[in-house]
């Protein structure tokens, strides 16, 4: 029987230029100054028409669900386009070379359901992944699963393949795509006035230009852009995390500096921001200045202390893969606390609490049962079919303590019109029969129900008889004594610590 959890093998696109964070940093702020500035209805036309529009979501299914209804996720990706620059500019830049076609810079931010709080994660560019079945944009040809750095998303399937992998990988459903060239960054620096950055030492980076001296120093847009691209700084060994923690200074002090010299109260300061931002930004046509001006009625509030920036934690920065070299592996059981907490909208910065242990649940086996497919491979969405509220809450939960990715928090049983389940039934695509015993392995005295064309997501259907999970590995994966998940709860050990701080602790003194 065929099954897609076989993957098809790749050619990985050329090599690509140095990275650029600049751009992300542009359509961040772009989406800031947008939120917080409470600019007048009168501007709305007007500001309307300056950004390009396009259906990045077209095409996708089998999409995660989402874990509140209020929230809202941007993903916001950074492209290396350099057209209609001169060569004498991007010498100026530092930015020379070929552009390609690629993304250079990847975010997702998460606005809170109450709007009074922003969550950026940055994903490494050279994140070993899935790319999830699709069209490929050169040939138009239909491609299977397969694997590689998530900055190729772009270059095989475009914008609808780069959602469904960041998707994929981080269980979140993504609201909103944000694109930018990194080329407006100069230019909205220059509009706010510049940035005055901060250094202990002195940074030097002659691959990026930057030539900073110890002390506070004021940049305008063409050294700025030097600061948050450097990466090759003898003083900083940290390499690519000393340079996500200086762009996460740089988010704060030009977040600080914007709503604190009277830009975003002086029109003609605002208009000549919002111009330089609006004008290297596509959006998805569901994005418009209308839904982001009613946002910002609710956000005019927010500041840097509202502003968490969280880091993916990764167990290698040096997984060697043939034919894509060294790619940057996540540490699953910390990704998947970190996107949890996102995807049902909690703070990041605090520890997830605890979920007690159902009644009559078995204990938590000595060892993992062995299965071919990893749970962190599989999607899962859960449904209660009993009377007993909150059994399906409490099964969601367990699977996803066990590791498999969940695809919304549990629902009643009467949205599938079903109820007085006794047996616990998993509804499975037969093309997906793989995946499927990893589940009914996880769910020992489950009943298997084969259906045609119902996608990737394996649907569970809780019923009374429900007993807890059975921690599963893949045999391949090594299990840390100590963290398999129990049975009906959280891992048996602590949950591992998010890596985040708020845009106040980090922002010039």
């Amino acid at each position: 029987m065929a099954t897609r959890n076989t993957a098809a093998g790749r050619t990985p696109p050329p090599a690509r230029p140095a990275r650029r964070w600049a751009m992300t940093i542009t359509g961040f702020l772009a989406v800031l100054v947008l939120l917080t500035s409470g600019i007048g209805w009168a501007w709305v036309k007007y500001l309307d028409g300056k950004i390009n529009r396009v259906d990045p979501f077209a095409g996708l299914d089998d999409r995660p669900g989402t874990g509140s209804d209020d929230d809202l996720n941007f993903l916001v990706v950074g492209t290396d386009s350099r057209e209609g620059v001169s060569r004498a500019r991007l010498n100026e830049l530092h930015a020379g070379g070929e552009s390609c076609d690629c993304t250079d810079t990847m975010m997702i931010v998460h606005l809170n359901a109450k709007r009074d709080k922003a969550t950026v994660v940055s994903i490494p560019r050279d994140s070993y992944v899935t790319f999830p079945a699709h069209t490929d944009k050169r040939t138009g040809q239909q491609v299977g699963e397969s694997k590689g750095k998530i900055n190729a998303a772009y270059t095989l399937g475009g914008r609808p393949l780069t959602i469904a992998t960041v998707e994929r990988a981080t269980n979140i459903r993504i609201d909103h795509w944000i694109e930018v060239n990194f080329l407006a960054f100069v230019d909205v620096v220059d509009k706010l006035g510049g940035v005055d950055m901060c250094t202990p030492v002195p940074l030097k980076d002659p691959k990026s230009g930057l030539d900073l001296p110890a002390g506070t120093t004021h940049l305008d847009g063409v050294n700025a852009l030097k600061y948050v691209r450097a990466r090759y700084i003898a003083s900083d060994p940290t390499g690519d995390i000393g340079r996500t923690q200086r762009q996460q200074k740089f988010m704060s002090q030009i977040l600080a500096r914007a709503t604190s010299t009277g830009t975003l109260a002086n029109p003609v300061k605002l208009k000549g921001v919002l111009e330089a931002a609006l004008n290297s930004l596509t959006v998805d046509k569901d994005l418009g200045i209308k839904s982001l001006l009613d946002l910002g009625t609710k956000m005019k509030g927010m500041s840097n202390s509202g502003v968490t920036y969280a880091q993916i934690p990764l167990k290698t920065m040096d997984h060697q893969v043939k034919d894509w070299g060294s790619t940057v592996l996540w540490d699953e059981a910390g990704a998947r606390v970190l996107f949890d907490a996102i995807r049902d909208d909690r703070d990041v910065l605090e520890p997830p609490k605890p979920t007690p242990s159902g009644k009559g649940q078995s204990p938590a086996p000595h060892a993992p049962a062995t299965v071919e497919v990893p749970p962190s491979e599989v999607w899962v969405q859960v449904y209660n079919g009993t009377d007993t509220q909150g059994l399906g809450g409490r099964a969601h939960t367990d699977l996803s303590a066990a590791g498999f990715k969940m695809n919304a928090a549990a629902r009643g049983g009467q949205a599938i019109g079903v109820t007085g389940v006794t047996q616990t039934v998993i509804r499975y695509d037969p093309r997906w029969d793989r995946s499927v015993q990893t589940v009914a392995t996880a769910l020992p005295g489950s009943k298997l129900a084969p259906v045609e064309g119902l996608g990737r997501t394996i649907e569970v259907v809780v019923g009374s008889q429900y007993a807890g999970v059975t921690p599963v590995a893949a045999a391949s994966a090594p299990v840390t004594s100590g963290s398999a998940p129990s049975a009906g709860g959280p891992p048996s050990g602590p949950a591992p610590a998010i890596t985040a701080t708020t845009g106040d602790k980090v922002v010039c003194k």
